[in-house]
């Protein structure tokens, strides 16, 4: 996000437009990066704030944020040397235990991660991570729901950077726990798919420790402009693999200490 753009606000706006409507038809669509001209990190993010400005402008909730890409594996698969953010709206949370119709979505696949609920605002963009710490009300366990407009699941980083993240849904547990006393590093991970073992995980698995990927968000948000608040919802990004769901499909998430969140697909 340090080089300007090297796309026109033209192509930046086709290619967000082109976006949201295979959102809205639920019809996946090309890469950006080879039919749209979208090639840079800042390309994607400007694509990407455009359909956040335009989400805000239809009276959608910004509720909080996600971090992707938390996985040194996938980071050296994409050729990046840091996370990507991506906007939580109120409109895509889903209860504990709820249904999700799948009609809504192009090629959904879920991960279980950590979510941190903040209890201040973290407006700096060099904030500590003691203030983070501090700032931390509590952490719950946290589905998200990943869906690319992209055909195939071939995304690029700028792909899925301009895409917002890549991110649907997400399902927060409701047995919120403090962060003192707490090695999320440790933190296990168990997610199963109608009732079978479907990935496992561990907390260092996300960039060593979820707290360096809030961190990260923390900093990087202020920098570009959108603060993270109090209440604001974050997730820290994937413990463990994907797991794509089709209609039929029950999620049940399991965290060593931190407890146990559901959903199920129709």
């Amino acid at each position: 996000m340090s080089q300007p753009p090297s796309t026109s606000v033209a192509q930046s706006e086709t290619a967000a437009l082109a976006l949201r409507s295979a959102r809205a038809r639920q019809a996946p669509i090309a890469p950006l990066s080879t039919r749209y001209g979208i090639t840079t990190l800042a390309d994607a993010y400007a694509v990407q704030e455009i359909n956040t400005r335009e989400a805000l402008s239809q009276g959608r909730r910004l509720v909080g944020r996600k971090v992707g890409l938390t996985s040194k594996a996938v980071q050296q698969q994409l050729g990046v040397d840091q996370p990507d953010f991506g906007m939580l709206f109120a409109d895509m949370e889903v209860l504990d235990g709820g249904e999700i119709d799948c009609r809504t979505l192009i090629q959904p696949k879920a991960e279980g991660e950590i979510a941190f609920v903040l209890g201040r605002d973290l407006p700096r963009h060099d904030t500590t991570l003691a203030e983070l710490m501090s700032a931390v009300d509590y952490v719950l366990p946290a589905l998200e729901i990943v869906d690319s407009a992209i055909e195939d699941w071939k995304i690029t980083l700028v792909d899925t950077v301009a895409d917002n993240a890549s991110s649907a849904l997400y399902v927060l547990g409701k047995q919120p726990t403090k962060l003192s006393a707490l090695d999320l590093r440790l933190e296990g991970m168990l997610l199963e798919k109608n009732g079978a073992q479907a990935a496992i995980g561990v907390g260092a698995a996300c960039l060593g420790n979820p707290l360096d990927a809030c961190l990260w968000l923390a900093r990087t948000m202020a920098e570009v402009g959108r603060p993270l608040l109090a209440g604001d919802v974050l997730l820290s990004g994937a413990l463990g693999p994907m797991t794509p769901v089709v209609a039929g499909d029950r999620l049940h998430l399991r965290l060593t200490r931190l407890g146990d969140v559901s959903c199920r697909f129709v």
